[in-house]
């Protein structure tokens, strides 16, 4: 085994990460931790249970896939104890840092000799474009790696303190964290920010990305559900979220809409987008979490940009 192993943020990039025939070896961490619940201690068989319960009810995903897609590739990461040098592949988005967060809350405890470094994407040009790992080309990627941070134990301390917070039932103490640009994480507190705006907004029920989506169907009047999910992706660039989330969403929303191929929204949807009326007693569900935090026992107000505990 190679004294240096890789951690990376999805199959797609692991296979890149493998044609730059870096030394040392490969693990992919295959999760999505911005959604459903999570425990504190990464890894634990109640973690476990938690993200297999969430991820067959909303996503059918079965128990053999979920055994050997992400439980097999996590056994390959507790029996590879011998690196000394590790190196994160993360990106700017939520669903990245959130799953960067728990990977460091889990090296925090079983690694705690390793001398951890991370590669993380964004913001790369002058522009004011946000780019993941595979939009770049090699020469950038070399470039990335050779630029990588090392964390300090200090750094890492603080990404498990918000790893914490995020798993905590109670997201306004994560509100009131301010100490980011302390430690080396030039994405975090934006992702934290994406991570409060999911809860549902004070004046109609829906969060950020839900108003966004009627908002889109208003000034895109996309012609099938596709180009719809296209659009949709393209503005929430910064959740990170795959088409089968944003397709989950849809889901939810679907009383709003009178058709998605063409995509228009019912005259309820509009009265909802206008504030008119609040969609929240309709939306609401007591089993749905953001974390450790129950999604609908919060309410985000946009005025004050202050969460509510209802």
């Amino acid at each position: 085994m190679s004294s240096l192993l890789h951690i990376t943020n999805g199959d797609s990039f692991t296979e890149r990460l493998k044609s730059l025939k870096l030394k040392g070896d490969i693990i992919t961490w295959r999760e999505m931790l911005c959604e459903g619940k999570t425990l504190t201690n990464v890894g634990s068989e109640p973690f476990w249970k938690a993200r297999f319960e969430f991820l067959n009810k909303n996503y059918k995903v079965s128990k053999s896939w979920f055994i050997e897609k992400t439980l097999k590739e996590y056994r390959s990461l507790c029996n590879h104890k011998q690196q000394d040098e590790i190196v994160l592949w993360f990106e700017y988005d939520l669903f990245c840092q959130i799953n960067m967060i728990a990977v460091l809350s889990w090296l925090k405890i079983n690694r705690k000799y390793a001398q951890i470094s991370l590669v993380c994407s964004g913001k790369e040009d002058n522009s004011n474009k946000m780019y993941t790992l595979n939009e770049l080309n090699d020469e950038q990627l070399l470039k990335l790696y050779e630029n990588k941070i090392e964390l300090s134990q200090d750094d890492i301390e603080y990404a498990d303190y918000v790893w914490q917070l995020y798993c905590s039932d109670n997201p306004i103490r994560l509100e009131n964290l301010t100490d980011y640009g302390e430690f080396q994480f030039n994405y975090l507190s934006d992702a934290i920010h994406s991570h409060l705006h999911r809860f549902p907004s004070i004046k109609n029920g829906l969060n950020e990305m839900e108003n966004s989506i009627l908002q889109l169907a208003v000034e895109k009047k996309p012609k099938s559900k596709g180009a719809f999910v296209t659009e949709i992706m393209e503005n929430q660039k910064f959740l990170g979220f795959t088409d089968n989330q944003f397709d989950r969403a849809l889901g939810r929303l679907k009383p709003l809409f009178t058709s998605f191929n063409p995509v228009r929204l019912s005259k309820k949807g509009k009265e909802i987008l206008e504030n008119k009326t609040s969609y929240y007693s309709c939306i609401q569900d007591n089993d749905v979490y953001l974390g450790g935090a129950l999604k609908y026992n919060f309410l985000y107000n946009t005025e004050a940009n202050r969460i509510l505990k209802l």
